[in-house]
């Protein structure tokens, strides 16, 4: 397995997770670095931080995935971290074959690993609770803009459907 990340911390907890007398998880610490251990290493698995230094996890699955396509690197398992539920978005468009959303636990993420080195894939899913947790003022004002004209024009409707048919009071 090889982990791409520039966190001590996030590798230790790969490390510690995964690793053993079957599973050997090497590192690198920036997405440009991927591409060649990946040629040398041909890992069963490839751990993705969504933020590595110069090459984010994105880009460099996305790159992996060029490679593939090219013929130049044979097919790879992606399993992609991400920092929270927001990043789903980025994740579906980055091809990977999984993705998780930190803070990781041991448990989740030996279940991940086993899914995605497996061909079955792991997305987790975000509740609509956990993204309004981590919006943005300006996430929240565009939000309560586009609820209240989607109510206003309910509301509209109602009424003129009142008045055409002589069911409501004028």
């Amino acid at each position: 397995m090889l982990v791409a990340t520039d966190s001590d911390a996030l590798a230790d907890d790969v490390d510690a997770t995964l690793g053993d007398d079957r599973c050997e998880v090497g590192r690198v610490n920036s997405g440009a670095e991927v591409f060649g251990a990946v040629r040398e290493r041909q890992p069963d698995l490839v751990v993705l931080d969504l933020q590595i230094g110069n090459m984010g996890g994105m880009a460099t699955s996305l790159h992996l995935r060029n490679e593939e396509g090219g013929r130049r690197l044979a097919p790879q398992r992606i399993l992609l971290l991400l920092d929270r539920g927001a990043d789903v978005f980025l994740a579906g468009q980055s091809e990977a074959d999984g993705w998780m959303i930190k803070p990781l636990d041991s448990f989740r993420l030996r279940r991940a690993a086993a899914a995605v080195a497996a061909g079955r894939g792991w997305f987790e899913p975000v509740s609509y609770t956990h993204l309004r947790a981590h919006e943005t003022v300006l996430d929240l004002v565009c939000r309560l803009l586009l609820e209240k004209k989607k109510n206003n024009k309910h509301i509209k409707k109602d009424t003129r459907y009142n008045r055409n048919n002589n069911h409501g009071t004028d």
